[in-house]
């Protein structure tokens, strides 16, 4: 009994280490290493990296580095307590294309009955899409000066 205890927590902390198998190549294509020999995804590790950085201050309710899908949680801005926003990033793309990136920008004002759908402001997802590729773009140009 003692043995399979001692086994148990043996696999459990074998599976809390984690090493970081993910790579960029020069494309910012994403590789995994695996088994059975490296993997690229559909995702540009540029743009995957930049969205992930550009939405920190805001929690996440899913990340695919797979299929290049990044929710948010809602977000309100402790200046504006009555109004929040939740945010999706496609990765549509391998390459660093400013078309390989599509942002949704959702938002809520409190209503006297809770929360209430409304407008968003026109410029606000591309404001994002730029912040977004300004950064993979750094991140592009810093990994080439290594």
């Amino acid at each position: 009994m003692r043995i399979l205890s001692v086994l148990a927590v043996a696999l459990v902390l074998a599976g809390c280490g984690s090493t970081d198998n993910t790579m960029p190549d020069t494309s910012g294509a994403t590789s995994i290493s695996a088994a059975n020999g490296a993997r690229t995804l559909g995702v540009n590790s540029y743009l995957w990296h930049a969205t992930l950085d550009t939405l920190s201050f805001i929690p996440l309710a899913s990340a695919d580095p797979f299929g290049g899908v990044v929710i948010t949680e809602w977000y309100t801005a402790p200046q504006a307590p009555n109004e929040r926003m939740k945010v999706t990033v496609y990765i549509l793309d391998r390459k660093l294309r400013a078309d390989g990136l599509k942002v949704a920008v959702f938002r809520q004002t409190k209503a006297a009955d809770g929360w209430a759908d409304a407008a968003v402001s026109g410029d606000t997802a591309t404001k994002l899409e730029d912040a977004i590729l300004t950064r993979a773009r750094e991140l592009r140009l810093a990994s080439e000066g290594n």
